[in-house]
């Protein structure tokens, strides 16, 4: 289906159109090439996406971490860094932006969202610990991980069914959080991992209502609640969409209430906040924050860069600005549901609802003959790029890694490979080309045999693995 078709749809439903809330100031000309030298640059890349170099891809939908489109008052902004090693004022500009939009009191900068992870992780956790979460993100876990605790998934069933149409299937399960604090004990709960538009399960949102409930749970408890604020802006949008009381509330409105039942947050800012590298932590409670402050010197850097240039903070903190208007949001959400919408026409299997920064085709029913070990996502992942040059990357098996005490596989119920939009970088063409190339891999699922993994390093190994196709 052309996106003709689509707006001839729209306007007989009564629909009218829209258009992204920027023009094109820069354009970066994309390469295309043969299939013949995508074989050789898949094959030389280990039939891992994440190896091919980038100037033998067409559209790259691997990440939206780092991969936007700044604006010019963010490029503007990069002229007015303050290099000092030592109070620089960007620092006080993006403390600023964080205390306004997030509310937090105290700011920690890290150079992207793991650094924060990490500080974190060490600040908090002792071996033996447990930190419950909807569901895990692979940095976040490891960083827990190497702490000493053990990762407890507590997301509604619903997340883990890629065809259930729950419109906040990122909630927190309380039962089941409520069952763990009973069997492990409160004392041994440093926190509560929460995710906003949870990635591992097709960018899916948190409710208010959720997380105010979550929120009086902890409390009772004397739990902390953290916040993986990463795609927080998202997930404010589908609040400010499906949940009552929240339809006449701004974005950045929504999102100020969503972290006043959270006692912190980490961020990567490469993707909400609109910049190429960067991200911070920022909590409430100054004790910790003295002891986050002091490990940011040893990890990081100076606690007023933490491992940013001066101009990057101050891209940022323009970033944060732009995240939170609601004109943008809905741009950036809005594409991705285009791109979705046209998949669903064509009964091409997908998570749904559709998510806030990503489309999660389901390898599970894109190829059923191919048992989980077969790395089915993948193998779309591959055959995507073999098809067009379009790079996405697995969040399934390979991703899901190993049990660190047993050494067996994690087998994870979702097996889904992501198409990732990069906001303000491409145009809905774009996203045309993309949907006739899933077509055309879908048209042909039945010729896909699955791959082998021939390498596999010891940390992440869905990053550096190597493949091979049976």
């Amino acid at each position: 289906m052309t996106r003709m078709s689509l707006h001839t749809m729209g306007q007989q439903r009564g629909r009218r159109s829209w258009a992204e809330p920027w023009k094109i100031k820069m354009v970066e000309p994309l390469k295309v090439t043969t299939r013949e030298e995508r074989e050789t640059a898949l094959t030389e890349a280990g039939y891992n996406t994440f190896l091919l170099r980038s100037d033998d891809v067409y559209i790259d939908l691997l990440t939206d971490s780092g991969t936007s489109a700044m604006s010019d008052r963010q490029w503007a902004g990069m002229m007015l860094g303050d290099e000092a090693y030592a109070g620089s004022r960007n620092y006080y500009h993006l403390e600023d932006a964080v205390r306004r939009h997030y509310g937090y009191r105290f700011l920690v900068p890290t150079h992207q969202g793991r650094g924060a992870e990490h500080l974190i992780s060490q600040t908090l956790i002792k071996p033996g610990d447990h930190v419950p979460g909807n569901m895990y993100f692979t940095t976040t876990r490891l960083h827990q991980e190497l702490a000493g605790a053990t990762f407890h998934d507590v997301i509604i069933d619903a997340a883990h069914d890629p065809q259930d149409p729950n419109p906040f299937k990122g909630n927190v399960d309380l039962g089941k959080l409520a069952a763990l604090i009973a069997d492990a004990g409160a004392d041994r709960i440093p926190y509560v991992s929460l995710a906003g538009t949870v990635n591992m399960a097709g960018g899916q949102p948190v409710s208010m209502a959720n997380v105010r409930d979550l929120r009086a749970l902890c409390d009772r408890h004397g739990i902390r609640v953290l916040l993986d604020a990463t795609r927080m802006v998202e997930n404010a949008l589908f609040i400010q969409e499906r949940e009552p009381g929240y339809a006449d509330r701004s974005i950045a409105e929504i999102l100020h209430e969503f972290c006043s039942y959270t006692d912190g947050a980490w961020m990567s800012a490469k993707k909400d906040n609109l910049v190429n590298i960067g991200g911070w932590l920022a909590v409430n409670d100054e004790s910790v924050f003295e002891e986050l402050r002091n490990l940011v010197v040893v990890y990081e850097g100076l606690h007023t860069y933490g491992g940013m240039a001066g101009r990057d903070m101050e891209a940022l903190a323009i970033g944060i600005e732009e995240s939170v208007q609601d004109e943008h949001v809905r741009s950036r959400v809005g594409q991705v549901r285009y791109l979705g919408e046209l998949l669903t026409e064509w009964d091409i299997p997908i998570v749904q609802p559709i998510g806030g920064h990503a489309i999660f085709l389901d390898a599970r029913r894109f190829y059923p003959h191919l048992a989980q070990d077969l790395f089915p996502a993948q193998t779309l992942a591959a055959e995507l790029y073999l098809d067009s040059g379009i790079r996405s990357m697995e969040r399934g098996i390979a991703s899901a890694g190993r049990n660190p005490e047993t050494g067996e596989n994690y087998h994870p119920k979702l097996e889904l490979t992501r198409l990732t939009i990069p906001r303000r970088v491409y145009t809905q063409a774009h996203m045309d080309v993309v949907a006739e190339s899933v077509k055309a891999c879908y048209d042909a699922r039945d010729t896909a045999r699955g791959l082998r993994m021939v390498y596999e390093p010891r940390y992440l190994r869905f990053f550096q693995a190597r493949f091979e196709p049976l």
